[in-house]
């Protein structure tokens, strides 16, 4: 009898094509289809935080240095050393925040210290008030920053 895909899910599909056990066909697709975690974190968030999560994270996917990590149960973006992370905030907004910020130009006027010294961000209400120009010359610009001065340890 063929298994229709509306019937069930993935997983009675595979366990009758292949015959294992639940546990082995769990971490077949565990290891098999790894998902991303920034993604994941981002896919549980709810609306508007979830779209404002997504988009920011599609531009800092048009770097492809940047790699992407759960630190701090956050997305972090680095390359060298953390560049920047999205913040989610209450109140439904979300902040992208810059590590070495201080270092930053800000020739855009965006970026917020809030009375922090060293980094500082930009906080996002909806999908609409991100100017993504301006967003992406700031990302390029610390891109560039970590590239090129080693970020000081200190430890």
């Amino acid at each position: 009898m063929p298994l229709s895909l509306r019937s069930c899910d993935i997983s009675t599909v595979i366990k009758q094509t292949i015959e294992l056990p639940l546990c082995c066909l769990r971490k077949f697709l565990y290891f098999s289809a790894p998902m991303d975690a920034c993604l994941d974190y981002i896919y549980r968030q709810e609306e508007p935080v979830q779209g404002l999560m997504l988009h920011l994270h599609h531009l800092l996917s048009g770097f492809p240095e940047l790699t992407p990590k759960i630190r701090y149960k956050i997305p972090f973006y680095y390359r060298k050393s953390w560049v920047c992370y999205l913040n989610p905030i209450k109140g439904r907004q979300v902040e992208l925040v810059f590590i070495r910020a201080n270092e930053l130009s800000n020739e855009q006027g965006l970026l917020d210290f809030q009375g922090r010294k060293q980094v500082a961000g930009i906080v996002f209400a909806s999908v609409t008030d991100i100017p993504d120009e301006a967003v992406t010359e700031i990302i390029a610009e610390a891109l560039l920053l970590d590239e090129s001065i080693p970020y000081p340890s200190k430890r």
